[in-house]
């Protein structure tokens, strides 16, 4: 057995991760990485396209944007669609100079990734049995498995980024966090498709057929998304039902057509919002999906976990450059309050353009109502953007 020493133990390569290991470096504070996935598996994990502002500085102000700044398709609103209209939602009339940036989790990875590994950092792919001990003191260690043999890591501190299906979360005694989640009655259909996008910005689409997002990854790749039931086998969508769909549910404005193209990549998520409290145990910080889940149709969860590893890369510089515990001590609380914020915007933004079914006429009556004042109000319009483009 192998014994190491590092500042911070990481668990999880996805952005949260990642970008807590790179801030960290440029703080002067080591770390080591572990992946429970091969580089490959989690450079190619096809998630989230939509960066806040404020993610996006992040990024760049901390040299990992270059690409971002090349390759990312700013965007300055986003279309809802009902009653056979559009209506945009003009972000730089409603929230002037903030904007969202499309760009995919997976480039964002591997643009965390090479920085690492250019500066020297320590990411290990393929780790297994990940066990997390000594949590309530002063000396946490992380057992692992990794190219056949098995290692210590000895850490100050360990940043549980591991998702929602980590170890991390379960490395806390019962009792100790409080779970707040609710189920959604449907899930997300994901298309990737081979074809430019038919539409400059994002279009929400709320039909009786149910909802539809046309999104994008970049100028020759479309992704697409059907509500339907959370239990969807895929095996009974093929690309012709795919397609024939998404036209019922986004072709429902005169004169625009959706163009078609190869899928690439298809798949359905279920959708639940989840929030542990609090996000620390002892020297356990969780950060990410290892925290909280909110249903994607606010395109929030990768911008959350930016938030989160910036509170936790302060607190973590402050102590240990002077031994100061007080952002430690606040990090929880700093991070929930934007966790619901957030959390209310993701669930607000679902129940209002989602169908459920069976249809309650009198609810569809209240959610057209509310669209049109969205649509027609500048104060409700500017709480969207504001909300969208990010606090």
């Amino acid at each position: 057995m192998t014994h190491t020493r590092t500042q911070v133990g990481i668990v999880g390569a996805g952005p949260a991760g990642l970008l807590l290991s790179h801030l960290l470096h440029l703080r002067g504070i080591e770390s080591v990485v572990l992946e429970a996935r091969s580089r490959d598996y989690v450079e190619r994990r096809v998630r989230a396209g939509v960066l806040e502002q404020r993610t996006v500085d992040t990024l760049v102000g901390s040299g990992v944007g270059q690409r971002l700044l090349a390759e990312g398709l700013v965007h300055h609103g986003i279309e809802l669609r009902f009653g056979g209209a559009g209506h945009r939602i003009a972000f730089e009339q409603l929230v002037p100079g903030r904007a969202i940036t499309i760009y995919g989790q997976q480039e964002v990875v591997k643009d965390l990734i090479a920085a690492r590994l250019a500066a020297g950092g320590q990411v290990l792919f393929d780790v297994t049995d990940v066990r997390l001990a000594g949590l309530d003191g002063g000396q946490p260690a992380i057992t692992f498995s990794h190219d056949g043999a098995e290692h210590v890591l000895d850490c100050a501190f360990v940043g549980g980024c591991d998702g929602f299906h980590g170890i991390c979360r379960d490395a806390v005694p019962d009792g100790v966090l409080t779970f707040f989640d609710r189920e959604y009655p449907f899930g997300w259909l994901g298309v990737l498709a081979e074809v430019a996008p038919s539409s400059a910005e994002l279009i929400y689409s709320c039909t009786d057929r149910g909802f539809a997002l046309h999104s994008m990854r970049s100028p020759q790749l479309s992704r697409f998304y059907l509500q339907v039931a959370p239990d969807e086998d895929i095996e009974n969508w093929p690309d012709e039902r795919i397609w024939a769909e998404l036209r019922a549910r986004l072709e429902t404005v005169g004169g625009w057509q959706l163009a078609q193209g190869p899928v690439a990549e298809k798949g359905v998520t279920a959708m639940r919002s989840f929030v542990a409290e609090p996000m620390r145990y002892g020297r356990l910080f969780l950060a990410g999906d290892a925290a909280h889940i909110v249903p994607p149709t606010g395109a929030k969860g990768l911008n959350l976990a930016a938030f989160d590893v910036t509170v936790l890369t302060d607190a973590l510089a402050a102590w240990f450059a002077t031994g100061d515990e007080s952002g430690l001590d606040a990090y929880s609380a700093t991070c929930l309050r934007r966790v619901w914020r957030v959390q209310h915007f993701s669930w607000w933004m679902t129940t209002l353009l989602h169908t459920f079914w069976p249809v309650d006429p009198y609810e569809r009556r209240l959610q057209r109502s509310y669209l049109d004042y969205v649509c027609s109000s500048t104060a409700a319009a500017t709480s969207l953007a504001e909300n969208y483009v990010g606090l």
